[in-house]
Parts: structure tokens; C-alpha cells; sequence
């Protein structure tokens, strides 16, 4: 079906392209999440009905906050389905050649695919931000109660630097109790130690505040050696327990401010092994991009009539977006065995693939 562009004016031909690619978008996510559900609840149902797990849990508790993560994972696929699917049908109805023969550039053609891409970016920001993470934490405790224990009630040999050459070490600490037991902390300066404080236990109380008891302080002065001893002692520690068990798997139940903050903490304590941190905090930046450049890409690649059609398309791009999902995770691998910095990392496959939409829609025909 061919329109007459000129009579339907820009704006109608904008609110055409804009609902035929969100109409796929949406469709198409909520079919793949349908079938998801369906597969992880066939997988988990014995699980469900072995732990007799409340139904309005099972739906409020694990599938409402399933369904987000699964939504902001397949959009950038989805959204590169999507353009080519819809953009190849236009092509195959000869609409993009009445489109550019009514005198409407390529360029502008370009204007309602960037304004859904934006939709959709903001979306998949907003989501990875701040939506996800909590989700993620609570169906973490959904699993740890009804399907598998995930989440530890101990730590144990507890080593970090909680300040600047400031050392604590803690040989175990139980979350119920908010106990932990044969406490050191240690100060350095040009790695000197030049204080020691050891207690039997150390009992978090709120905040940084802690509670020591039977502790020992010693403070050292070239030779010499002062010792201060006593039953109970209040002090204040740069340290929260919930710090012991934050691994870098845990980093996706901490919304980006929180990320941020870690970060923050992390680097001005001097801890240098937080590449996975950095790794999640730059992707909540450069996953919401792949949608514009998953947009260029597709769009370039599907406006121009072939023989093969929507298929020829369909597979050029489901192989793009394995290299490019291919090339991400390579790209991270590198970043957490420290042979390249977190930033470029998730960067790169952004920044080379810009680089190929860009090629294509140079070549595309105008």
C-alpha cells in the first residue's frame, strides 16, 4: 500500500513511522516476555509448589519484578527487530520510494525514527537506573525464601580498607546477630603501622557506629608503645555489614545513584578491584545509546528494496547483533582481568558500531 506523502504532510507521515515502530517495539517485547514467563514458569513450578509459595508472591514479589529486567535486556534486540521489520515492509510497498519521491529527504525521514528511538532510550534509562535494581533485590529474596538460598547469614575473614590506610579485618560476622567476632583494625602511614585496636566482638549499632568489647589499643612511636585496654568501646567505623557481601554480581541491586556513592567510597578508601562496579555503573549510560545506534543501523539497512526481502534483512541484522552483543562481552571480560579501563570497555562496542551505522547511512539511498 503506497500513500500520497505530499497530501498526508510531514506530521501525519511522523505519527505513521512513530506508531508503526513503538507498535512493533511493544508488540514484540511482550510477546517474547510472554513466552519467557511461560518457560521459567514451567522450569520453577515444582520449586513453587514444594515451598508453597503464596500465589499473589509468586506474581507481586518475582514475576512483576521479573518482567522489567527481561524488558530493558531485550530492547536494544527488539528495538533493531523492530525498525527492520516494519522498515522492510515499507520498502518491500514501495512507501520509502513514494516517501523520498514526494521530496522528503532521507534525513528527515530519519526525524520519527529518532524520536521513538528516544522513547525507548528514555524507557531503558529510566528502567536500568532506578527500576530494575530494586526489583532485582526483591526478586533475589523471592528465590532465597521459595526457591534457592541464595543470600548469606555470614561472612567470614573479613579483610578491607574501610579508609585510606586504615585496615579492618574481622574473622566472622553474623548478620543476625550484627555481630562480628576477632576485630582489627590497623593504621598505616608510609606503611608504618602505627596503631593497632583489637576487640573479641564488634557489634554494629547504626550508621558507622559500632560497639566494641575487651578491646586493646596499641599506638606506636618508633620504639615505643602505648597500651590502652578496657571492657566496652564506642566508636565510629567507615563501614556498613551490608558492605561485606556487596560483590560485584550484587552491583545490579544498586540503583545508579547508590552506584555512584559505592564508587565514590570505594576509590577514596584506595581500593582499586571495583572494575565490575564500574563495569554496571557506565552500561546504565551505554545500553540506553544502543537503541539509537541499533535505530541508525537498522533503518539504513532496511530502506532499500532487495531481492530476499525482509529475510536478507532480518538475517544481516540478527548477525550484527550478535557481533555486537559478542563484542560487548569480550570487551568486559577485558575490563575485569584489568587489561583495559571500564569506561573504554563499555564504550567501545558503542563507539564501533556508531561507526558502521554512520557507514551505512552514508550509503543508504537518499
Amino acid at each position: 500500500m503506497a500513500f500520497n506523502y505530499r497530501k498526508l504532510g510531514l506530521k501525519k507521515l511522523d505519527t505513521y513511522i512513530i506508531g508503526k515502530f513503538l507498535g512493533t517495539f511493544f508488540y514484540s517485547i511482550v510477546l517474547i516476555i510472554s513466552i519467557s514467563v511461560v518457560f521459567d514458569l514451567t522450569e520453577k513450578l515444582d520449586n513453587f509448589f514444594d515451598t508453597n509459595a503464596p500465589f499473589k508472591a509468586i506474581v507481586t514479589e518475582y514475576y512483576m519484578n521479573f518482567i522489567p529486567y527481561y524488558v530493558n535486556m531485550f530492547s536494544p534486540l527488539f528495538t533493531f527487530i523492530s525498525v527492520i521489520f516494519f522498515t522492510s515492509k515499507m520498502a518491500g510497498n514501495t512507501e520509502i520510494v513514494a516517501i523520498l519521491a514526494s521530496g522528503v529527504s532521507f534525513r528527515r525521514l530519519m526525524v520519527p525514527y529518532l524520536i521513538s528511538a528516544v522513547v525507548i532510550s528514555s524507557m531503558s534509562f529510566v528502567l536500568g537506573a532506578y527500576i530494575i535494581p530494586p526489583a532485582s533485590a526483591k526478586m533475589l529474596d523471592f528465590e532465597d525464601k521459595y526457591i534457592k538460598k541464595k543470600k548469606l547469614d555470614n561472612a567470614r575473614n573479613v579483610q578491607m580498607e574501610v579508609e585510606k590506610n586504615v585496615i579492618m579485618y574481622i574473622e566472622r560476622y553474623e548478620v543476625a546477630e550484627k555481630m562480628g567476632y576477632r576485630f582489627s583494625l590497623e593504621k598505616f602511614e608510609d606503611k608504618i603501622l602505627t596503631s593497632r585496636l583489637t576487640a573479641e566482638t564488634a557489634r554494629w549499632d547504626t550508621a558507622k557506629h559500632w560497639v566494641l568489647t575487651n578491646y586493646v589499643q596499641r599506638d606506636f612511636n618508633g620504639m615505643r608503645e602505648s597500651l590502652k585496654k578496657g571492657t566496652e568501646m564506642d566508636t565510629t567505623i567507615n563501614v556498613e555489614p551490608r558492605e561485606f557481601f556487596i560483590t560485584s554480581a550484587e552491583s545490579a541491586q544498586l540503583n545508579i545513584n547508590e552506584l555512584g556513592s559505592y564508587l565514590d567510597r570505594q576509590k577514596s578508601r584506595g581500593v582499586g578491584n571495583i572494575q565490575g562496579f564500574e563495569d554496571e555503573y557506565y552500561k546504565r549510560f551505554s545500553m540506553p545509546l544502543a537503541a539509537f545506534i541499533m535505530t541508525l543501523i537498522g533503518v539504513s539497512l532496511s530502506s532499500r528494496k532487495v531481492r530476499g526481502g525482509m529475510g536478507l534483512h532480518l538475517g544481516i541484522g540478527l548477525a550484527l547483533s550478535s557481533l555486537y552483543i559478542l563484542f560487548s562481552t569480550f570487551s568486559t571480560t577485558f575490563s575485569v582481568n584489568g587489561l583495559m579501563s571500564a569506561f573504554v570497555a563499555v564504550w567501545l562496542p558503542n563507539v564501533v558500531f556508531l561507526g558502521i551505522g554512520i557507514y551505512l547511512y552514508i550509503k543508504a539511498p537518499k
